[in-house]
C-alpha cells in the first residue's frame, strides 16, 4: 500500500565516510574496528546531525548534507560522551548541545548534574559556554527563519527542558579577522521564557511552530508560531478531550533523538503527533496502547472540519497486557493520515472527504506490510511524509502506491466494495491529474460496465474528477457540491458504511481560539480560520452538500408541466393547421370590377 523510497542510509551515506578518517587519524590503511553511530537531528534544510565515538576514545559530531551527499565534521570532544541533543544554526557557526551525564564510580561523593547543555562556537572552533548544568533533560533546537540576507549575526536557540518549560536564547555574534565568527557578550544572553507547565511539546521545523499540551482544569493544546524576525506568539489554543494526565513524563515530539534516557521512561502511556497541510488543515492524532481485550483506539480531531473521529479496531491474537509496542504510528501523506500498526492493519484516514468509512482506505494481514521495515525496527515518523529506522539508520520518504491502488481495482471477486470505493477516490483525487493513470480507470471501467452492488463506477469517477477540479479553482464550493454519488441512495449501504472489526464514532469538538495576529495573519493561519469559520455555517445548515434527489419532486413537477405544455401547444399548431390546410382547398371567391379597382 504504501511506497518507501530511501532517502539516507547511515551505513552507506555516513559510516563508509567515518572509517576513512578514523584510518587517518590512527595513522593505519585501513579502519575495521567498531563505529557506534547514532542520528542526533534532523534539521531544517535535511542535514543529519550524528555523532560517533573515534578511535582514540573521542566523541565526534558530523553533519550530512543530502544535497551535496557530503560528510562534515562538526566538532570533537576529547573523551568519550553521552550526546543526547544536539542542533547547528543556520550559517553553521554554533553548535549547541546536550550531554547526559553518569555518575562514574570514583566520582559518586561528588555533585554531577545530569545534564549538561553547552553554546560552542565551530567557525573556527573556539569558546565554550555552559547554558545549563542541572538534573533533568534539556533538548536543543536553533530557529531557522525564513530570510533573504546571505550572513546573519544573530541565532536563536531554544531549550526545551523536560521540567515544563521552553526557554529562547538570542545570540548576537560578531565577525572577527574577516572569517572568525564568536558570540558577543556570551555572559549575558538574553532569554524569553515561551512557555511552561507542559507535558507535553512538539516542534515543526519547516514552519517554526512550536505545540503544547498543558492540562490544569482541561487539557489545553497551544501553538506557539516563530516568525522570520525571531519574534514568537502564541497563535492558537484548543482544548481536546483526552484522558487526565496521559503522560506520566515528559514527551518530545520531533526534537531529536535521546538514545541514553533511561529505560523507564521509554514507556509509552499515550502517543499523540499534530500534523498540519499547507492548505490550512490540522489533525491532532493521539492514541492509548492496547490491553486486555485486544483492542486499540485511536483519535483524529479534524480541526479544520470542526470535528473528532475515534476509531476501535480489533486485534488478531490471544489477549495480553498493555504494551507499547501497540501504539500506531500517524504518518501524514498529503490530505490522508495514515494510521499503520505493524503487524496489524495500516487505515488510510482520507481527512477532506470524512464522512463516510468507505473514503477511507483499511487494510489488515499482508496488505498492510511494510516490505523494507523488518520486524524488528524501530519506526518513528518525520514530518514530511517521512520515516526512520533507528536500528538501521536508515529514512524513507512514503507516498502512496498506484500500483497497489489499481490491483485493488482489478481484484473485483476478492475485494469489498468499500476498498475499491476508496482506492478509486485516491487515484483520482490525490493522484490526479494523471492521463495515463485515468486511461487505466476508464479501461478498468470499461471492463466492467455494469454498476456494483452499492456505487456506480461510470458516475463515481465523473464526479470525483469534477470534484478534483472544482476543489483547485472554486472556493467551498468543494463543501456543497457532491463528490460521491453514494449520497444519492436513501440510504448507505453496509458495505459502504461498515468495515469488519472496525468501529467509528463522531462528534463535534470544541473551536479552536485564534489569538493576536493570527487573525490579520496570511497564508496557513488565514485558511485554517476560513476552514473552521465556513463549517460553522455548514453546521446550521441542514443537508449543505447539493443531492439531484433533493430536487427531484421539483424536476418531476417541472418535467410535467413542460409535457402539459408541449401537449397543448401542440394542439394549438394541429387546429392551425387544419384551418390552413382548408383554405387552401377551398375555392376562391370571385373578384369584383369596379370603377375604382378590383375588389376581394
Amino acid at each position: 500500500m504504501l511506497q518507501l523510497s530511501a532517502t539516507f542510509d547511515l551505513q552507506q551515506d555516513v559510516v563508509s565516510s567515518i572509517f576513512k578518517k578514523e584510518a587517518t587519524v590512527g595513522m593505519i590503511k585501513e579502519y575495521s574496528g567498531i563505529v557506534d553511530t547514532r542520528i542526533l537531528n534532523i534539521e531544517r534544510d535535511g542535514g543529519v546531525l550524528y555523532s560517533w565515538k573515534g578511535e582514540t576514545g573521542t566523541t565526534r559530531i558530523g553533519k550530512y548534507d543530502p544535497n551535496t551527499r557530503l560528510n562534515k565534521l562538526l566538532y570533537t570532544f576529547d573523551k568519550q560522551v553521552c550526546v543526547s541533543s544536539c542542533s547547528l544554526n543556520k550559517e553553521e557557526t554554533l553548535l549547541a548541545v546536550s550531554l547526559a551525564q553518569r555518575t562514574r564510580t570514583e566520582e559518586r561523593l561528588r555533585p554531577v548534574s545530569q545534564c549538561l547543555t553547552l553554546l560552542i562556537e565551530i567557525h573556527p572552533i573556539n569558546n565554550t559556554k555552559v547554558l545549563k548544568a542541572v538534573d533533568c533533560r534539556v533538548r536543543v533546537q536553533f530557529l531557522h527563519p525564513d530570510t533573504e540576507r546571505d550572513s546573519v549575526l544573530e541565532s536563536h536557540l531554544l531549550l526545551v527542558a523536560e521540567d515544563g518549560y521552553v526557554e529562547q536564547l538570542h545570540v548576537m555574534l560578531v565577525r572577527q579577522e574577516g572569517y572568525r565568527v564568536v558570540m558577543l557578550s556570551p555572559e549575558c544572553l538574553a532569554k524569553d521564557r515561551v512557555a511552561e507547565e507542559f507535558s507535553w511539546v512538539q516542534w515543526d521545523s519547516q514552519t517554526q511552530r512550536l505545540f503544547y499540551l498543558t492540562h490544569r482544569e482541561k487539557a489545553v493544546l497551544k501553538c506557539v508560531q516563530f516568525g522570520h524576525d525571531h519574534n514568537c506568539e502564541t497563535l492558537f489554543e484548543l482544548v481536546l478531550e483526552v484522558p487526565s494526565n496521559p503522560f506520566s513524563c515528559m514527551r518530545f515530539v520531533n526534537l531529536g533523538f535521546d538514545h541514553h534516557q533511561e529505560t523507564q521512561q521509554e514507556r509509552e502511556e499515550m502517543r499523540m503527533v499534530v500534523i498540519t497541510n499547507i492548505t490550512g488543515s490540522m489533525c491532532v492524532c493521539y492514541s492509548q496502547p492496547a490491553c486486555v481485550n485486544q483492542e486499540i483506539t485511536y483519535t483524529i480531531v479534524l480541526v479544520h472540519r470542526g470535528c473528532s473521529k475515534t476509531f476501535s479496531v480489533a486485534l488478531d491474537g490471544t489477549p495480553s497486557p498493555c504494551s507499547t509496542d501497540l501504539l500506531p504510528l500517524f504518518i501524514p501523506i498529503g490530505y490522508y493520515v495514515v494510521v499503520y500498526l505493524s503487524g496489524h492493519f495500516l487505515h488510510c484516514i482520507n481527512t477532506r472527504q470524512q464522512e463516510l468509512l468507505c473514503h477511507s482506505l483499511f487494510l489488515s494481514g499482508v496488505d498492510a506490510e511494510l516490505g523494507v521495515l523488518g520486524s524488528d525496527s524501530v519506526v518513528l515518523s518525520l514530518p514530511e511524509s517521512s520515516l526512520l529506522d533507528l536500528n538501521t539508520g536508515r529514512m524513507y520518504t512514503v507516498d502512496l502506491n498506484p500500483s497497489f491502488l489499481m490491483d485493488l481495482l482489478h481484484c473485483s471477486h476478492r475485494r469489498p466494495d468499500a476498498q475499491r470505493l476508496a482506492a478509486l477516490h485516491c487515484l483520482l483525487l490525490y493522484m490526479g491529474p494523471n492521463a495515463a493513470l485515468e486511461l487505466k480507470i476508464i479501461d478498468w471501467i470499461c471492463d466492467n460496465v455494469m454498476p456494483f452492488d452499492t456505487f456506480d463506477q461510470i458516475q463515481e469517477f465523473i464526479l470525483a474528477s469534477l470534484y478534483r477540479i472544482i476543489y483547485k479553482k472554486c472556493l467551498s464550493l468543494d463543501e456543497v457540491l457532491p463528490y460521491s454519488s453514494v449520497f444519492e441512495k436513501k440510504k448507505v449501504p453496509e458495505a459502504l458504511d461498515q468495515v469488519p472489526d472496525v468501529t467509528c464514532t463522531t462528534e463535534l469538538h470544541a473551536e479552536p481560539v485564534f489569538k493576536g495576529k493570527a487573525r490579520s495573519l496570511q497564508g496557513y493561519w488565514e485558511e485554517l480560520q476560513w476552514s473552521t469559520e465556513k463549517m460553522k455555517y455548514f453546521e446550521a445548515v441542514p443537508n449543505p452538500r447539493y443531492r439531484a434527489s433533493q430536487n427531484l419532486p421539483d424536476w418531476t413537477k417541472l418535467l410535467a408541466t413542460l409535457v402539459s405544455s408541449v401537449q397543448t401547444w401542440k394542439y394549438v399548431a394541429a387546429l392551425v393547421s387544419s384551418h390552413i390546410v382548408e383554405d387552401q382547398t377551398a375555392d376562391p371567391e370571385p373578384l369584383t370590377v369596379c370603377q375604382t379597382g378590383p375588389r376581394c
